[in-house]
């Protein structure tokens, strides 16, 4: 049984989210991670989707996942309002960028299993209308 949920194709759309996050602008006056930005823009529309709860079981999982692949992981946890602890303080920057991504990956993953490829690259593209994704375009492609 795979420990994992993501393919390496939702792994490389993961790191080129976070990459394509690093790129743009960050909240203003914050020091946060582009990983940790993708995991909160995100955050939003998956919470009107599958509520709150439904949204932290599916974070909690996949937290779970990540961290048996990305033990810098460990200190981070996930808030009752689905936000993450541990992830973005300042003083705890022992994660490497792969483990954020990683655990973008394994929430992707997830939303594929449940959800189809098209709604979850269909969300990606609607929180990140620019985004290129490889055979899909961009949404601003599409609505042309």
């Amino acid at each position: 049984m795979s420990r994992t949920t993501s393919s390496p194709e939702i792994r490389e759309l993961a790191q080129r989210l976070v990459a394509y996050e690093a790129t743009g602008e960050g909240p203003g006056g914050t020091d946060l991670p582009a990983e940790f930005r993708v995991v909160e823009k995100l955050r939003q529309p998956l919470s009107r989707l599958t509520g709150v709860a439904g949204f932290r079981i599916l974070l909690v999982r996949a937290l779970t996942l990540a961290k048996a692949q990305a033990p810098g992981l460990i200190a981070t946890q996930v808030k009752p309002d689905g936000s993450l602890d541990g992830f973005g303080d300042s003083g705890n920057r022992t994660h490497a960028p792969e483990a954020g991504a990683m655990l973008i990956a394994e929430l992707l993953g997830l939303l594929v299993a449940f959800v189809g490829e098209a709604f979850t690259l269909s969300l990606v593209l609607d929180v990140w209308p620019g985004f290129p994704v490889p055979g899909y375009g961009t949404l601003e492609e599409k609505r042309s």
